[in-house]
C-alpha cells in the first residue's frame, strides 16, 4: 500500500517546495487547500500531515484554519511557520505579534536544536535556519516541549512526542536552512514511520494500469509538441495502450536543428499511430512580414490549433484527449478538477469539433524532475527527457523581427554550435536554459580581407530555480571564444557574436 502525506496549504509561498522535499525522501505527498474537510482527510488516509506557512496571523478574524477535529485524528502533524502557530493557537497556547524587534526574525538565523527531539535526531546542535515571522508563540500549549531556540526567540520549535505533533517557526524546506531536508525526513521516518516506497518504477506501473482501465477499448489523441511533458505523456500512453493512441506532431518548421527528426525517431520503438504534419511552408506564409512579438505568438498558436483540428477530423471519433499537465500547473491553478484545461498547455486550446468522453492527464501529480525520471524509466530517448524549456513558438521568438527561411537556417546552425560546445565543455549542469538568438542588427566586419555587412548572433544562458527570476551564467571566456569563432567561421552571413549578461528582471529569459 502506498504511503501518503497530506500537505495543507494556508497560503504559503513554499507549498511546492515542501512537496518536493517530501518526495525527495521517497514518500508520496499531495498539496491540498486548507479547506479540505475532515471526511476528505480521512478518505485520503495520510500517514502524516504538514501545515504550510502563510501570510496571515492565526489570531486575525479572517485567518485560515484547518478542519475542526484534525488534531483528534491521531495523525502526526508538522507545522511550519504559520502552521506551527496554528498548532499552538488551537491547542491552548498563545500567539501574538512580536513587540518591536524582540522576537521577529527574518532571513538566516543561527539556531540551537535539542537533538533528543525526533525532528532533529542525528543533526548538529547548531545550524542556520531560514526565518520569516513577525508573530511568535508567547505561550506554548500544555504537553509541548521547547526543542529549538535562537538568540531572539526562545520558542523556535515545539514538540509533543506522545501526540506526534511538531512545529517549527523556520522553513526547513528552503535551501538556506541547513539540514532542512533531513528534518523533514526525520518527521517522515522517525515520527510517521514511513518506509519510503515512492519510486518512479512504482508510479509507472500504477499509471499504466490506470490508463488501461480508463481507456478500455477506446481511442486516445495527444498533441505532441516534442517537449518533455508531452513526450513523456506519449511514451506512457504508448506503453499502456499502443495502437489505441494517436500522436499528432505538428512540425511548424520553427524547431531547432534535427529536432523534428529526433522526436519522430524517439517514438519508432512503440506501435502507435504517429502522425507528423510538416507544416513549415504554411506557418512561414502566415508569418511573412510580421515583426511584432505578440502577433507572431498569436499567429503560431492559432495556426497550431487549426492544423491539429484538420488532422483530428481525418482521424475521426476519438474518446479521450491526453494532456501533459504537470503538478505545478495543478497547484498554481488551485483547481483539483482533472478536466480543467489550460490554454497554454500542448495544443494551446481545445478544438471545438472534438467530443471527448474525458480529458486524461497522467502526469498531473508529478513535478518536472519526476516527469524526466519517468521518461527515463520508460526508456524515452535522453535528448527528449533532458530537453531544456523550449517556447511553443519555437525559434520564431528567438529571431528578432521578420521570420524567413534564411534566418531560420542561420539561427539553427548557430544555436547548434553553441549547444554542442557547452556540452563538450561539460558545463550544461551550471545552466537551466541556454540558446542563440538572431538579432535584427547588421554590422560591418572584416573577413578574408574584405568588408562584410552581416548579422549579429546573441547568446543567452541563465541559471534559475523557478524561472521567475534568473541570473546570467558566467560561461568561461575560452568556451565563449570557441563558440564565437566557430559561429563566425561556419555560419554564413554572421560576422559578430554577442553574449547577453542581463539578469531577469529587468530582462526576460527569451528575447521576445
Amino acid at each position: 500500500m502506498e504511503e501518503k502525506v497530506l500537505i495543507l496549504n494556508f497560503g504559503g509561498q513554499y507549498d511546492q517546495l515542501i512537496a518536493r522535499r517530501v518526495r525527495e525522501c521517497n514518500v508520496y505527498c499531495e498539496v491540498k487547500d486548507y479547506t479540505v474537510t475532515l471526511d476528505e482527510i480521512k478518505a485520503f488516509n495520510p500517514i502524516g500531515i504538514i501545515f504550510t506557512g502563510g501570510p496571515d496571523s492565526v489570531y486575525a478574524e479572517n485567518s485560515y484554519h484547518p478542519a475542526e477535529g484534525i488534531f483528534e485524528l491521531g495523525i502526526p502533524i508538522l507545522g511550519i511557520c504559520y502552521g506551527c502557530q496554528l498548532i499552538a493557537h488551537h491547542l491552548g497556547g498563545s500567539v501574538t505579534a512580536a513587540a518591536d524587534n524582540s522576537a521577529r526574525e527574518y532571513g538566516k538565523t543561527l539556531t540551537t536544536y535539542d537533538t533528543d527531539c525526533l525532528l532533529f535526531k542525528g543533526l548538529p546542535e547548531k545550524g542556520i535556519s531560514w526565518m520569516s515571522h513577525g508573530d511568535y508563540m508567547e505561550k506554548v500549549p500544555k504537553g509541548f516541549k521547547l526543542t529549538a531556540h535562537s538568540d531572539k526567540c526562545p520558542n523556535v520549535a515545539i514538540a509533543d512526542k506522545e501526540k506526534k505533533l511538531y512545529g517549527v517557526q523556520f522553513h526547513p524546506e528552503v535551501n538556506h536552512t541547513e539540514n532542512g531536508t533531513r528534518m523533514i525526513g526525520n518527521f517522515l521516518y522517525e515520527v510517521c514511520s514511513a518506509s519510503g516506497n515512492w519510486t518512479m518504477e512504482g508510479y509507472k506501473r500504477r499509471a499504466i494500469a490506470e490508463i488501461r482501465e480508463n481507456v478500455g477499448d477506446g481511442r486516445a489523441l495527444l498533441a505532441l509538441s516534442g517537449g518533455v511533458d508531452s513526450s513523456v505523456c506519449a511514451a506512457l500512453f504508448a506503453e499502456a495502450v499502443g495502437k489505441q493512441l494517436t500522436c499528432v506532431f505538428v512540425d511548424h518548421g520553427l524547431m531547432r536543428k534535427n529536432e523534428g527528426d529526433e522526436v519522430e525517431a524517439a517514438f519508432k520503438k512503440w506501435d502507435i499511430n504517429f502522425i507528423r504534419v510538416n507544416a513549415k511552408d504554411r506557418f512561414l506564409s502566415k508569418l511573412a512580414g510580421k515583426t511584432e512579438p505578440e502577433e507572431k505568438r498569436k499567429i503560431i498558436g492559432e495556426e497550431f490549433i487549426r492544423v491539429f483540428e484538420e488532422e483530428g477530423k481525418k482521424i475521426g471519433k476519438t474518446d479521450y484527449l491526453v494532456q501533459g499537465t504537470i503538478y505545478p500547473d495543478v497547484i498554481e491553478s488551485g483547481k483539483e478538477n482533472a478536466a480543467t484545461i489550460k490554454s497554454h498547455h500542448n495544443v494551446g486550446g481545445l478544438p471545438d469539433f472534438v467530443d471527448f468522453k474525458e480529458i486524461l492527464e497522467p502526469l498531473r501529480l508529478l513535478f518536472k524532475d519526476e516527469v524526466r525520471a519517468l521518461g527515463r524509466e520508460l526508456g524515452l530517448a535522453e535528448y527528449l527527457v533532458s530537453r531544456q524549456p523550449f517556447p511553443g513558438p519555437g525559434l520564431a521568438i528567438r529571431i528578432i523581427g521578420e521570420i524567413t527561411e534564411e534566418k531560420l537556417d542561420i539561427l539553427r546552425e548557430a544555436d547548434y554550435i553553441f549547444r554542442e560546445e557547452i556540452s563538450k565543455a561539460g558545463i550544461e549542469h551550471t545552466m537551466n536554459q541556454y540558446f542563440a538568438a538572431l538579432t535584427n542588427m547588421r554590422s560591418v566586419g572584416v573577413m578574408g580581407d574584405g568588408r562584410t555587412y552581416d548579422w549579429a548572433i546573441a547568446l543567452r544562458s541563465v541559471s534559475t530555480a523557478d524561472f521567475m527570476t534568473a541570473d546570467f551564467v558566467r560561461i568561461p571566456y575560452d568556451v565563449l571564444e570557441t563558440v564565437s569563432r566557430r559561429i563566425v567561421n561556419e555560419v554564413p552571413h554572421v560576422n559578430r557574436v554577442l553574449y547577453d549578461i542581463t539578469s531577469k528582471p529587468p530582462a526576460t529569459v527569451e528575447f521576445e
